[in-house]
């Protein structure tokens, strides 16, 4: 699905209007992929079908920017990071570009200091990609590109480079989790 289709899935501009009221309440929110764009074009950027399709494990690099961002600041020069997606978005206006690949220039972006769009999968875990590969949707999809997406290199690719996810997404979602600023409240327990 794409968020250009929101005159057919009505779901779509309910999802943008509850980014946008969640942006008004300066809440964090964290888009991945769909979500990525479903904020992009919430904050008025374009959506727009990508050169190519990402499809398994890419090289995504932080900018300049990303080296002072709490989320991101950590990451090594380029990074393999699961991808599935066909669209991109343009940066919005006031937006900071975080991340990019040869690919998709436009990979991460934050808007404010509490807004994350990230088009690629810090989520996933091995059997979710395993399933992915199994829908019959997803395999239609990747025997239309002609070759350029091979399923078994993607199997073999996920053993080598999922624990290094891992590790960037316990970093990142661990770091998203502090913008919520809610601290642990310990009460003591007195014996009588």
């Amino acid at each position: 699905m794409s968020v250009n289709d929101s005159d057919r899935l009505p779901h779509l501009s309910t999802e943008m209007h509850l980014i946008e009221q969640a942006m008004k309440r300066n809440l964090p929110v964290l888009g991945i992929c769909l979500g990525a764009q479903l904020i992009a074009k919430t904050l008025g950027a374009a959506v727009y079908p990508n050169r190519e399709k990402e499809i398994g494990w890419y090289d995504v690099a932080p900018t300049e920017e990303a080296k002072n961002d709490s989320l991101l600041g950590t990451w090594a020069p380029s990074e393999k990071i699961f991808q599935w997606h066909g669209e991109t978005f343009d940066i919005p206006r006031t937006g900071r570009h975080l991340a990019f690949s040869p690919l998709c220039s436009h990979q991460a972006f934050r808007y404010g200091t509490n807004v994350y769009a990230f088009q690629f999968h810090l989520e996933v875990e091995e059997r979710m990609i395993q399933r992915w590969l199994c829908v019959e949707e997803n395999q239609i999809e990747i025997a239309s590109l002609g070759g350029k997406i091979n399923p078994e290199r993607i199997h073999a690719e996920t053993a080598l480079h999922i624990r290094r996810l891992h590790e960037l997404s316990d970093q990142v979602f661990g770091e998203f989790i502090k913008l919520f600023a809610i601290e642990k409240k310990f009460r003591r327990l007195t014996l009588r």
